[in-house]
């Protein structure tokens, strides 16, 4: 009976901080902490990566429980068993799916994240604690390391071995082709929405690089929307994306660039260059909607009806107001921001003949290389390419 309930109720905890950050903790059905789980989600306090963690690692816990195994049990084939029960090609029987509908089966990309949530988790415990010594050695492996890892690590020349994950899905060999926006997506969402806000997301998605995140976390302090700003760090309109911890509405800046305020003035962090329409549609919507329903709390994006109107505005309530003037506006596919970011990079690439160093800096990229796996295909339409397809394929030019 007590299974039953554990596997019910097992779930995450949020927990609001003092400074008015948050903390993530696994609970069982009598309000105690899982210490394991605790001691393995302290190391991430702080980290927008704590809370991901804390959902992938709960649901492991409650597959754990109807298995009857614990740390002390369980094996790299049952770790691989699991892998398998949430989506995962696996070599053998891993017994009954876990992840039923209405839940979807793990993508690649959640795969990746569960199998280095399990290796963390085992590792720390079997560290830690001195236990299950034949688990700790499966999966405290690793591998040759490649060009690549060469070019990354510090002192690469000399590294002989890299760390790996045997839980971890095969990456395959083909670049990722980034989602883009449907052909006219502009101009139809910009029919669709229903708001001077609204109108000013999709202008500021289409003319930047920006993650929903970053957008919605801004505050009016962020803005330099006029040539040569007091900051001095960039001379034409644009906005400080600055990673913060204690945002109401918990939206968060991927990238933790350093920034600061000096004398009100804020310096650092990631700046993207802001373009007349975005100037125009964000005075259009701070004299009309946020003039007359904002609060006191300094951030950009507002709720504009319901009880909270006037509060921060939430990265979730941003994607769902996309998702439904697609839908309005009968675009195919789920418009998500995302496909923005995509998009806005793939046609720079465009104008500038392929240059991934100006759709580096333009997209505040982590690497050139990145933009080269991610937008590097070739245009399938261009003379080079056309000229080598009918060389090979053996037709005259």
């Amino acid at each position: 009976m007590r299974s039953t309930l554990v596997l019910e109720d097992l779930r995450v905890q949020r927990i609001r901080r003092p400074d008015g950050s948050w903390s993530f903790s696994i609970l069982w059905p009598d309000y105690s902490v899982d210490e394991e789980a605790e001691l393995y989600l302290r190391l991430y306090e702080g980290s927008g990566s704590q809370e991901t963690y804390a959902y992938y690692l709960v649901d492991h816990l409650r597959w754990r429980i109807r298995e009857g195994l614990t740390t002390e049990t369980i094996t790299i084939m049952d770790l691989h068993r699991y892998q398998g029960a949430v989506g995962a090609q696996v070599p053998m029987p891993y017994g009954q799916p876990w992840r039923v509908p209405p839940k979807r089966p793990y993508g690649t990309s959640a795969l990746s994240i569960s199998a280095t949530v399990l290796k963390g988790f085992y590792l720390h415990q079997c560290v830690r604690r001195g236990i299950n010594g034949e688990l700790r050695e499966a999966l405290d492996v690793g591998r040759l390391p490649t060009k690549t890892d060469r070019k990354r690590a510090f002192l690469g020349h000399v590294a002989t071995s890299m760390p790996t994950n045997p839980l971890a899905p095969r990456q395959g060999t083909r670049r990722r082709h980034p989602k883009m926006l449907p052909d006219g997506a502009r101009p139809e969402l910009m029919g669709a929405v229903n708001t001077a806000r609204d109108e000013m997301v999709v202008t500021w998605l289409s003319d930047t690089t920006l993650r929903i995140g970053g957008l919605t976390g801004l505050h009016l302090v962020d803005l330099h929307l006029r040539e040569n700003a007091a900051c001095g760090e960039c001379r034409s309109p644009h906005v400080h994306v600055c990673h913060r911890q204690t945002n109401p509405n918990r939206a968060k800046a991927k990238k933790k660039e350093d920034w600061r305020m000096t004398d009100g003035v804020i310096t650092g962090g990631e700046i993207y260059r802001a373009s007349p329409a975005m100037v125009s549609s964000y005075f259009k919507y701070m004299t009309t909607e946020y003039a007359k329903h904002a609060a006191g709390h300094g951030m950009l994006l507002i709720q504009l009806s319901g009880p909270a109107t006037g509060e921060p505005w939430s990265p979730d309530a941003a994607r769902g107001m996309l998702r439904r003037a697609g839908r309005r506006a009968e675009l195919p596919g789920r418009i998500k921001p995302h496909a923005f970011r995509h998009t806005t990079t793939n046609k720079i690439l465009d104008v500038t003949d392929n240059d991934s160093w100006v759709a580096k800096a333009a997209g505040n990229w982590a690497s050139v290389q990145t933009v080269e796996e991610v937008y590097g295909h070739p245009d399938m339409h261009s003379p080079e390419f056309v000229s080598a397809l009918k060389t090979v394929w053996g037709e005259p030019e």
